[in-house]
């Protein structure tokens, strides 16, 4: 499965929604992706998101578009 994990790069400071970033992973479940990123990153994890059908092909779309590999 897809994943898009929504995060802020700076545990130290308050969660702001302009700071927000996104990156793109392959899991077997939303608990992997979580621990994929918390274990190889410094990012406050804010939502993990499963991608599936229109709304995956939606952010394929994207030029951001890019899967992560740890």
């Amino acid at each position: 499965m897809i994943y898009k994990i929504l995060f802020q790069a700076d545990k130290t400071q308050s969660p702001l929604r302009e700071a927000t970033k996104s990156i793109y992973l392959e899991a077997d479940s939303a608990v992997e992706a979580r621990q994929l990123v918390e274990d190889n990153t410094p990012y406050n994890i804010e939502f993990v998101q499963e991608l599936s059908g229109k709304h995956l092909a939606f952010e394929q779309e994207s030029e951001d578009f890019k899967l992560t590999e740890f």
